[in-house]
């Protein structure tokens, strides 16, 4: 079977049915992969843009927590592929088809799915995230499965040995068979040669069709399974089947400033996606967005040109290493090192450094904020000085420890009845 009858017969399945916990009020009413990020997307777009860049057209995207904003999110901005080619991205929502029992756990939620996996005759299957972000050709991944005969192929990642205790970590035989499998372990297995390194379980998988039909029976039935594929599937298949790692280094689009280092992120916590956005202010982001051979797709709306206003000496509207998005009004406040997501306005004489603002919030005038997330539509009042007064902000907001402040329209709410 050549590449492209094989990208053909593939299924891609998107699991984005996941809270996010870790994002804390982030996710108190939209689902992680709906989280916006990098100034105009939604974590999801990765996924979806690799899959369609990569010539993957059937897609399921598997939702359950909270999921209105994702199904709006992907109907909107996603629904351009031809039926009449046999390509698609459905929506497929837990709807407990093997129970009464809601996705107990990655490998649960495709086996609950299993009728409409089948029903699509594909050879293979491709399981993905759909909340980490970078850029990926999963059919190079592909064709390593079929060249090597795989049951089961799993991408991984290097990271350093003293980040290991982090993941899941493979050890791999020179071949690149996967001998064992340890979750987060203290004392991690390195690669064969390089000592410094260990090789991480990217949460990518491709299996072949049949041999993922069987298996997850097998596990649905299994009482002592978490019905995960990383914490019990993987393991294993350890020893019993052919897997193989496949090396992210080799199927991911690569940033040519940056060419041993291959963009992959689990912006699962505060800090990671504040960290995250704020890589994207640097002179050369580690995350290529302008890479027009790889685009980033999302759901476009009409906006207007982002403007700033005013230019007197104390009131000058202005953004410094900044990323500002389309319809944000910046009038007479300076932005620094920060990045303003859709229709943000700040208002005169407030400062915003080292801060994400996501779509629709209103900041105040006389405001200053450094090292602080606004959720979406948030409006803070005049005068609100946040990120200078760690014991402050731990009472009024939420403040992590790494010193980033979460701020939601609901804190501000609470806040102003105080007052």
């Amino acid at each position: 079977m050549d590449l492209n009858a094989a990208r053909m017969n593939t299924l891609s399945l998107i699991l984005a049915g996941g809270r996010g916990s870790r994002l804390k009020d982030l996710t108190d009413h939209r689902s992680k992969p709906a989280v916006p990020i990098a100034g105009k997307y939604k974590i999801i777009d990765f996924p979806l843009s690799n899959c369609i860049n990569s010539g993957m057209r059937k897609i399921a995207v598997l939702t359950q927590y909270r999921s209105h904003t994702l199904n709006q999110h992907v109907q909107r901005g996603w629904n351009f592929l031809r039926s009449d080619f046999n390509e698609f991205i459905e929506l497929w929502p837990a709807q407990q088809q093997t129970g009464e029992e809601w996705y107990r756990g990655t490998a649960d939620a495709v086996y609950q799915n299993f009728k409409m996996i089948d029903e699509l005759n594909s050879e293979y299957v491709l399981v993905l995230a759909g909340d980490h972000v970078y850029r990926q050709d999963y059919s190079v991944m592909l064709q390593e499965h079929i060249q090597n005969n795989a049951d089961v192929t799993v991408a991984c990642i290097e990271v350093p040995v003293k980040e290991a205790d982090q993941f899941g970590i493979m050890h791999v035989d020179e071949d690149d068979n996967i001998i064992s499998f340890e979750e987060k372990p203290s004392n991690p297995p390195t690669m064969p040669g390089n000592p410094e390194v260990s090789l991480a379980s990217m949460g990518i998988y491709i299996f072949s069709t049949q041999f993922l039909r069987d298996n997850l029976m097998n596990d649905a039935q299994d009482c002592q399974s978490s019905h995960d594929f990383g914490k019990d599937l993987i393991p294993m298949f350890v020893g019993r089947s052919k897997i193989k790692a496949h090396h992210f280094a080799n199927s991911c689009i690569p940033n040519e400033s940056y060419p041993e280092s291959p963009y992959w992120r689990d912006v699962g916590t505060l800090t990671a996606f504040w960290e995250s956005n704020m890589d994207l202010t640097k002179l050369v982001p580690e995350l290529d967005l302008y890479d027009e051979s790889w685009p980033i797709r999302t759901a476009q709306y009409q906006r207007p040109a982002a403007k700033f206003n005013y230019n007197y000496e104390e009131r000058i509207g202005t953004a410094l290493n900044s990323v500002v998005s389309a319809g944000c009004i910046v009038s007479g406040s300076t932005v620094e090192q920060s990045i303003l997501f859709n229709n943000v306005r700040v208002n005169s004489y407030s400062y915003v450094k080292r801060s994400v603002i996501l779509p629709g919030c209103d900041i105040g005038r006389h405001c200053q904020l450094t090292n602080v997330i606004v959720d979406s539509d948030t409006k803070l009042p005049p005068n609100l000085i946040i990120g200078e007064d760690p014991i402050a902000d731990a009472e009024r907001f939420y403040r992590n420890e790494d010193g980033i402040v979460l701020v939601t329209q609901k804190m501000i709410d609470k806040l102003l009845k105080t007052e």
